[in-house]
């Protein structure tokens, strides 16, 4: 995941909350636990994706990577915590977990639907339901949830 280029498309969706005296700004957490957001308010959005393993080199697209959003906005600095979940190759015994590769034409629709969650759970806009669908790649094979982080924990889509 490149961090750089999320952030940059991140800080050029969010421009338009700052006019509101607010500054946003995007963190890349591991940590983020889904299920226990604390004082957080959770987003949790699918992409599509392609892997590396680290072991074999091979590489796989996936149309079923989840994104975990945490955001909060106290005193006018907004916080987004971000954290793509990962799969690991099929193929090599005992491979890692390696993180997934997102083009940017996706990275900016997970933006723009974000920056919409924002404006709906920290600013009580009423937006209505407007989510753009990102970019699907050709996958070959079926999902293996043995593989994929988020199928451990529970929350996976199964469309």
């Amino acid at each position: 995941m490149e961090q750089q280029e999320w952030t940059r498309i991140f800080q050029s969706h969010v421009e338009m909350l700052n006019s509101k005296g607010h500054i946003w700004h995007l963190e890349f957490d591991e940590n983020i636990d889904p299920k226990n957001p604390g004082c957080w308010k959770t987003y949790i959005r699918k992409t599509s994706a392609r892997f590396s393993c680290t072991s074999c080199r091979r590489s796989w697209p996936s149309n079923r990577v989840m994104v975990i959003f945490h955001m909060r906005l106290m005193d006018n600095q907004g916080t987004v915590k971000v954290r793509a979940l990962r799969q690991n190759c099929k193929k090599c015994h005992n491979a890692p977990m390696v993180k997934p590769s997102v083009e940017s034409d996706n990275i900016h629709i997970l933006m723009e639907n974000l920056v919409e969650k924002i404006r709906i759970k920290c600013y009580q806009e009423n937006l209505g339901p407007r989510n753009r669908v990102p970019k699907s790649l050709d996958v070959k094979s079926p999902h293996e949830p043995n593989h994929c982080e988020a199928c451990k924990m529970g929350i996976c889509t199964r469309e």
